[in-house]
């Protein structure tokens, strides 16, 4: 006679087995923001859950480990563009959430636009685009175990892009 838990269980596996693929699948919710404090007033919370599984690149040189990812956060909003190039000031500073050990992520600034001062040709199109905060790029590590929390003050968009590493390491040249 089998000993353990397969043999009581089998029945019930078996009836699962058998259950019509017609019935509506239920998403297992993967988001417990709980331990974030809410969005201050006049700020939109923004929240990026990574892909578990990504397709393989077609590049072979870039690193197929997460661990060698990033996640770069832009900040911005969409407006009309000349031929001048456009930032939005502000910034993005990481903040740890207290007894969780997590980041949130919060923008101040964002409302006022540097622009360069170019002429720009006569008659030359004006398009819309996406405006970003000036500055170095934001990067967070890959992790599909924890949401990327970002509140952001209204009127502004929060978008990402995955950074990949390439698989060779290259040695420094050593000074004397």
């Amino acid at each position: 006679m089998p000993v353990g838990p397969l043999p009581r269980l089998l029945p019930l596996l078996t009836a699962l087995a058998v259950l019509p693929s017609s019935l509506p699948a239920r998403a297992i919710p993967r988001l417990d923001l709980s331990g974030y404090p809410p969005a201050p007033a006049g700020m939109v919370r923004w929240v990026i859950q990574l892909p578990g599984v990504l397709r393989p690149s077609p590049d072979a040189s870039l690193s197929a480990d997460p661990a060698d990812w990033r996640v770069e956060l832009l900040v911005g909003r969409e407006q009309t563009l000349d031929c001048n190039l456009q930032r939005l000031q502000g910034e993005i500073q990481a903040q740890s959430v207290p007894g969780w050990g997590t980041t949130l992520y919060r923008v101040s600034g964002g409302s006022t636009t540097a622009s360069t001062r170019m002429a720009c040709p006569p008659g030359a199109p004006r398009r819309q685009g996406f405006v970003s905060l000036v500055g170095p790029p934001t990067l967070v590590p890959y992790s599909v175990s924890l949401p990327i929390v970002v509140d952001a003050p209204r009127g502004l968009q929060v978008r990402w892009r995955l950074w990949k590493a390439e698989s060779r390491q290259q040695l420094a040249s050593p000074q004397p």
